[in-house]
């Protein structure tokens, strides 16, 4: 499928009454307006078309059903009904990601890593709304009450994984659909439990916000598979963040290519 017939399928199920339809070619980013609301989002279309080559018209659905959400969560907020009795978590995102609203609003924001960065939402069930500085402000909170309520919330989330040898090395996939599985990286208790299942070194991925992954890798071959993963993780997401790994080592994360480089240059050192 290519991107001109994803946009004509999606006016087929989002009737172009209700949205109006703007296509950039060079950034390969579909943006659709609510007419009556002038509420708008954007889309990126190549994570859709990888999705829709394995699921087909399930990919499409989802894409649907997420857009409808979005537009019921910003009516919802136009109408007053959002306020902070709600759940607050986080979420994270590429650094690439926007710091302000379509509306100019500076999101709340934490910096993470260099390929990452924090947000905060205000859980609305099917979806959630990124927080702003002025979506805080009617609210009269503070931005570490925020922050605070967050990492308490993640902290409390379930966390059912599955687990797949390949090589001789061990991938645990946090893959809860309940869109903070990414904002797991977040718990540290979590993370500290599951270094005691590690023998290798212990890595973590973040593709997209719906999937975490965990990594015992025990041989160089456990580095290649991991690449291989993340990368195939990060082009189906539909909300991708990075195909970059980690290594999780005394609370700290490193990137894997920083890793790479310290390990030659040791054994440089050590020649």
């Amino acid at each position: 499928m290519k991107a001109l017939e994803l946009v004509r399928l999606l006016k087929t199920k989002l009737s172009e009454d209700v949205y109006t339809y703007d296509y950039n070619r060079e950034t390969n980013k579909l943006r659709l307006t609510h007419k009556a609301t002038g509420k708008g989002i954007e889309i990126s279309v190549p994570p859709i078309l990888a999705k829709y080559e394995t699921k087909k018209e399930v990919a499409i659905n989802e894409v649907v059903y997420t857009i409808h959400e979005t537009f019921k969560a910003m009516e919802k907020e136009m109408a007053g009904e959002i306020d902070p009795s709600f759940s607050v978590y986080p979420v994270i995102r590429s650094t690439s990601f926007p710091l302000k609203s379509n509306e100019g609003n500076r999101f709340i924001t934490k910096d993470h890593t260099a390929e990452t960065r924090i947000y905060y939402a205000v859980d609305l069930g099917n979806t959630y709304r990124l927080l702003d500085e002025k979506m805080l402000a009617d609210w009269k909170i503070r931005e570490t009450e925020v922050r605070e309520r967050a990492l308490f919330q993640v902290r409390n989330l379930e966390n059912r994984f599955k687990t797949d040898e390949v090589a001789g090395n061990i991938f645990y996939f946090f893959n809860n659909n309940d869109g903070y599985d990414a904002s797991r990286i977040l718990n540290e208790s979590l993370l500290k439990d599951m270094k005691k299942k590690i023998t290798g070194d212990m890595t973590i991925s973040v593709p997209h916000q719906d999937v975490m992954i965990i990594g015992d890798i025990r041989n160089e071959t456990g580095y290649d598979v991991l690449a291989q993963m993340t990368m195939h993780f990060f082009t189906v997401g539909t909300v991708p963040i990075t195909s970059l790994s980690f290594i999780y080592e005394n609370g700290d994360l490193e990137p894997i290519f920083i890793m790479a480089k310290n390990r030659v240059s040791k054994e440089n050192e050590d020649k």
